[in-house]
């Protein structure tokens, strides 16, 4: 390893190493978002009954049935 060998650091970890010292409530408020999107609690009764009313798709969305005659 050379003597004045630093380490790299790319441009975008430096930007966020800065945005995060500017605002050190932003992980907190980030978890917070992720909470109100993602972090919810599965309703398993209608779950369930959404994938019993499932329709099978034909294999080509567009064409119209085809008559077997």
């Amino acid at each position: 390893m050379p003597l004045f060998w630093k380490p790299y650091k790319s441009e975008i970890t430096s930007f966020i190493e800065e945005l995060k010292a500017k605002n050190p409530q932003l992980e907190t408020q980030q978890r917070e978002g992720r909470s109100l999107l993602w972090d919810r609690n599965l309703d398993r009764q209608a779950q369930s009954e959404y994938e019993a009313g499932r329709v099978p798709q034909q294999p080509y969305v567009y064409q119209t049935k085809a008559s077997t005659d």
